[in-house]
């Protein structure tokens, strides 16, 4: 189950896909809330991060202030790859769009401002189509 290491593999094969719905990135002291399914955790020294489905964390009560569109490169990238992360978040800066990464296993996942994230797919799009 080696992931691909190759940057222009990586770049040419990314095929994004939007998944359906908002997301959005809150914090709690430290365990996550019943009727809480996160889509990642992370633990801080000051609390654990959740990105969770914004109806999840308004229905909890839950403090956010970003709301992001999730992205995933379904490329099977090596979690030793280089330059994927920096590649794909120059090019969606420089279309004036932040991300936020996350690595799973598997895939790369992108947090993007929801309401540019169809933007931010055709231009990753077209990042994948110039490196082929």
């Amino acid at each position: 189950m080696t992931g691909e290491t190759d940057l222009p593999k990586l770049l040419s094969g990314m095929r994004p896909v939007l998944k359906a719905g908002r997301y959005v990135f809150t914090t709690v002291e430290d365990r996550v809330p019943s009727g809480i399914t996160p889509v990642v955790t992370v633990a801080e020294d000051e609390g654990l991060t959740l990105v969770v489905r914004r109806e999840e964390a308004d229905a909890a009560r839950l403090a956010y202030d970003y709301v992001a569109g999730w992205i995933t490169l379904r490329v099977h990238s090596a979690l030793e790859a280089v330059g994927l992360t920096a590649v794909v978040a120059r090019e969606l800066a420089d279309a004036g769009l932040s991300c936020n990464v996350v690595a799973g296993f598997h895939h790369d996942h992108l947090f993007v401002p929801y309401e540019h994230a169809d933007r931010a797919v055709a231009v990753l799009e077209d990042l994948a189509r110039r490196s082929a």
